[in-house]
């Protein structure tokens, strides 16, 4: 910390240094350049303080301590207000050991000197508890912050579900009350509970824009309803499709709302045939689209073939929906019937039925839809160029697995990328790797 002016590596050239040698070790290809002659020559301590600073935005927290250690000047950049404007903490279960052993003091000292600069503010973490327990150390400290935007982010199960419920609350609690203009919160598997709701909006529903909770088990309709009845400015909400409920719906649909753009909903089942699921009204999601007539809604499904039953029965406004396990021919025929706002739809698998009527019904009443993936199915040449045809040059993202095509009497897989390009009005090839 007190090595003021040191290089990273000392040694300068001599005055007799040869033309030919000065060539070598400033050019970056040259034979006789290697790793030392580049610390040789160069004076890290002398860079631009912009450039020290671009550097260190790359460097995970635990990097940015030892390289401030590097000299006088590198601890200076260290301490730069908007170096800590927005950072994410990435807390493996080595770098939190490190940091506990190494810099005990290293989060208190950042926090104490720049409190006023944290604004936007990430924990990513890996499986271990260590790693989420000492984000929630983290989070605890914030006292003095103002942050807007909030995201703990888990690299890997089960990391924040390990944590006690009272413990990550308190610490979120920290935030929701210092914090008095949070924008966007992105929470994804964590115990996050009713009461820390209640607690995000008492002190934030003017400011609240995106809330982002998929995963958080602890969390019940009437809590998110509370957020819905609160955050009139609520742009963007992401959530599980087992805390959706038609009276939610109705409280986004109200006019003291703006209108919401986006709504993304998870349906995911981990215990084939152990779910229930719920159905929700034709006329909630028209009271939805009513209020707010340009709003996305992302549905992303991980169930299993028998547990469709309660979706798409009736008219459902869904936008994009993204299918990760095998869904029926039934399923997909529903989507025609009954999906007219589609914008964009991707199957990862079917199985061994060709979906050839279910993709032209699909192209005749989904008159949005613009872009389209499939993987493990199955589609006949002649079927897949009548639905391109009927879609014609809306079609602006287009990705299919070769294996999906069938070559049929008409169409030989060289003909049908013709075919396609013709009525795309652009060069079309089937992938070889999915795009979506």
């Amino acid at each position: 910390m007190k090595r003021a002016g040191r290089k990273v590596v000392a040694g300068t050239e001599s005055p007799g240094t040869s033309q030919t040698s000065k060539k070598q070790k400033t050019s970056l290809h040259g034979s006789g350049f290697g790793e030392s002659d580049l610390c040789t020559s160069m004076d890290w301590g002398s860079l631009p303080h912009h450039v020290i600073l671009r550097v260190f935005q790359f460097l995970t927290l635990v990097d940015r301590a030892r390289a401030s250690s590097v000299c006088r000047r590198w601890n200076e950049v260290f301490h730069i207000p908007d170096l800590w404007r927005r950072f994410e903490f990435e807390l493996s279960q080595p770098a939190t050991s490190y940091l506990k052993s190494t810099h005990p003091d290293l989060i208190q000292q950042i926090i104490k000197r720049h409190a006023d600069h944290l604004q936007y503010v990430s924990f990513k973490v890996d499986s271990s508890t260590e790693s989420a327990e000492a984000a929630c150390d983290i989070l605890s400290q914030l006292v003095n912050c103002s942050i807007k935007t909030l995201g703990l982010i888990s690299t890997a199960k089960p990391s924040f579900m390990n944590v006690s419920k009272a413990h990550f609350a308190s610490a979120l609690t920290v935030v929701f009350v210092n914090s008095k203009s949070l924008s966007s919160i992105k929470i994804d598997d964590t115990p996050l509970d009713d009461p820390s709701l209640k607690v995000l909006v008492a002190n934030n529903s003017d400011t609240l824009k995106l809330l982002k909770m998929s995963s958080c088990p602890h969390v019940s309709p009437a809590g998110i309803l509370c957020v819905a009845d609160q955050c009139h400015g609520l742009k963007e909400l992401a959530l599980n499709y087992y805390i959706l409920s038609d009276e939610l719906l109705l409280a986004l649909s109200s006019e003291k709302h703006v209108d919401l753009e986006h709504l993304r909903i998870d349906v995911v089942s981990e215990n084939p045939g152990q779910v229930q699921f719920h159905t929700i009204k034709k006329q909630s999601w028209d009271a939805l689209v009513k209020h707010s007539p340009k709003v996305n809604i992302v549905m992303y499904f991980f169930l299993y073939e028998d547990e469709f039953d309660a979706f798409f029965r009736e008219e459902t406004p869904v936008t994009h929906l993204y299918f990760g396990r095998a869904v029926s021919k039934a399923m997909l025929g529903r989507i025609g019937m009954n999906c007219p706002r589609l914008i964009e739809l991707v199957v990862c698998a079917n199985g061994l039925q060709p979906l050839d009527d279910e993709l032209i019904q699909i192209a005749e009443r989904c008159k949005n839809l613009t872009a389209m993936g499939l993987g493990e199915c199955e589609v006949t040449c002649r079927g897949f160029i009548e639905f391109v045809k009927m879609c014609g040059g809306r079609l602006t993202q287009l990705s299919i697995m070769e294996e999906v095509l069938i070559p049929d009497s008409d169409y030989s897989l060289d003909r049908l990328h013709l075919e396609v390009s013709k009525h795309l009005g652009r060069m079309w090839f089937p992938d070889m790797m999915p795009t979506w």
